[in-house]
């Protein structure tokens, strides 16, 4: 008899938390966000709860205000490498960009971060969606959206051969015949295609995954076809379970065409549980946070994800007329979503500065451990979700209170394991370790 399913959990980490106000709440260490100390005491906290994995997101430039906000921080990879020292479960998944990389540095970095770490890497794979970040390599106009996509899957073809270039058996070690490695079982990438040349092998062996876990966190078309093609695992933003159901019965529907079962990508929407020990303490809370926003740093994020400059608006009318979607060239899933909230509530830009405040356009959710674990049981048992990634509004109370509050509602209701079972990432997520292709060849 099969094992009864079970949700996962990411916590995505965020300097001092996901509200663009927590630096200024009293709980928030905004002083210690570049302290790896820091990080690594809230790697030990999400290890400590069981959960699958900790998410850093990552960008090529400063993303808003630094005037407002608590921005800046580490390179993600170099961040989880130190975190591996201290932690010994917990999944380490960081953002990097296919369109301001190259796929051999990319593929060797990931290698060395599974063999650091024992086999628990991740990557969130996305292709930039800001000009901000396409001047800082040489161009003054980002990439069309449609051709970031290309370029990506070229990019996962060429990655995806480096990590196999080395089969699993081509270390030998014979001291006594001085033959390290067998190079029958070394292999070279030999890619030319339109965006790449690469001629490898790769000069990291074949890690303990295989290769990392693929994570991917866009929804437009484009989006969901590549997930639907290369991705284990997808961060995504719904703000209603039937729009969650919808995206997931969509996702789900689109992996036949790719030979690949409905088991083998998870779908984890955003949620940022605002955690009180009675509703009313929540709602404090949320309105405590509301209170310290800056409306100028809130209409300067606003003005980026809509892709209309919002400045000098009056914050209590409604959004302007804004562009058609299909001339968005940056995060098309995102425009969407955070234009059809201000619409279907009637939001004015104050009201949607603070609706989007500890979310950006994740669902937002106040109560108690019991009330945040039920939205959670709801969404996974009514088919729009297989996990989800926990956002804490404020760091490191919003984790600590989701670890010790939140889950163990879960576990009593048998919807979160009790203890590790597996030692790798692909473990924790039921994802099998990929067979080497150059492996299959032979067999």
């Amino acid at each position: 008899m099969p094992a009864p399913r079970t949700l996962h959990l990411n916590a995505f980490l965020m300097n001092a938390g996901h509200h663009d106000a927590a630096w200024r709440h009293p709980a928030a260490s905004p002083e210690r966000i570049t302290d790896v100390a820091y990080f690594q005491e809230l790697a030990r906290t999400a290890e400590r709860g069981l959960l699958d994995s900790i998410f850093f997101a990552d960008g090529v430039a400063l993303w808003g205000k630094a005037r407002h906000n608590a921005l800046g921080g580490f390179e993600p990879l170099t961040l989880l490498s130190a975190i591996a020292a201290v932690t010994s479960r917990i999944g380490l998944i960081a953002t990097v960009s296919t369109t301001f990389n190259e796929p051999y540095n990319l593929a060797r970095k990931f290698a060395s971060l599974d063999h650091i770490s024992g086999g628990r890497a991740g990557w969130n794979i996305v292709t930039s969606g800001t000009v901000d970040e396409a001047r800082n390599f040489n161009r003054e106009e980002h990439l069309a959206h449609a051709l970031r996509y290309e370029r990506a899957r070229e990019f996962l073809d060429v990655a995806t051969k480096l990590w196999d270039s080395w089969e699993d058996d081509a270390i030998v070690l014979d001291k006594e015949r001085g033959i390290y490695a067998d190079t029958d079982r070394l292999h070279p990438a030999a890619h030319r295609g339109e965006h790449f040349s690469v001629a490898g092998p790769l000069n990291v062996p074949r890690s303990p995954q295989g290769r990392p876990l693929l994570v991917q966190a866009g929804s437009s078309e484009d989006g969901k076809e590549f997930a639907a093609r290369y991705a284990e695992a997808v961060f995504t933003a719904q703000q209603t379970l039937a729009d969650g159901q919808t995206f997931y019965k969509d996702l789900k529907s689109r992996l036949a065409k790719y030979g690949r079962a409905e088991e083998d990508l998870l779908v984890l929407p955003g949620i940022a549980p605002v955690i009180g020990s009675t509703e009313a303490e929540a709602k404090a809370l949320e309105q405590e946070l509301t209170e310290l926003q800056i409306p100028e740093y809130g209409l300067a994020q606003l003005s980026g994800m809509l892709g209309t400059d919002l400045t000098g608006l009056p914050l209590d009318g409604p959004l302007p007329e804004l562009p058609e979607e299909r001339d968005i060239n940056g995060n098309k899933s995102r425009f969407t979503l955070v234009a059809e909230l201000a619409r279907r509530d009637g939001l004015t830009l104050r009201e949607l500065i603070a609706r989007l405040g500890a979310g950006r356009g994740h669902r937002v959710h106040a109560g108690t451990p019991e009330q945040i674990a039920d939205q959670l049981e709801e969404w996974f048992t009514q088919g729009a979700a297989d996990g989800f990634n926990i956002m804490a509004p404020v760091l490191p109370t919003g984790l600590t209170d989701f670890v010790d509050h939140v889950v163990p509602v879960l576990q009593r209701r048998g919807l979160f394991r009790t203890e590790y079972t597996g030692t790798t990432l692909r473990e924790h997520y039921g994802l099998p370790r990929p067979a080497n292709r150059y492996a299959a060849q032979g067999a």
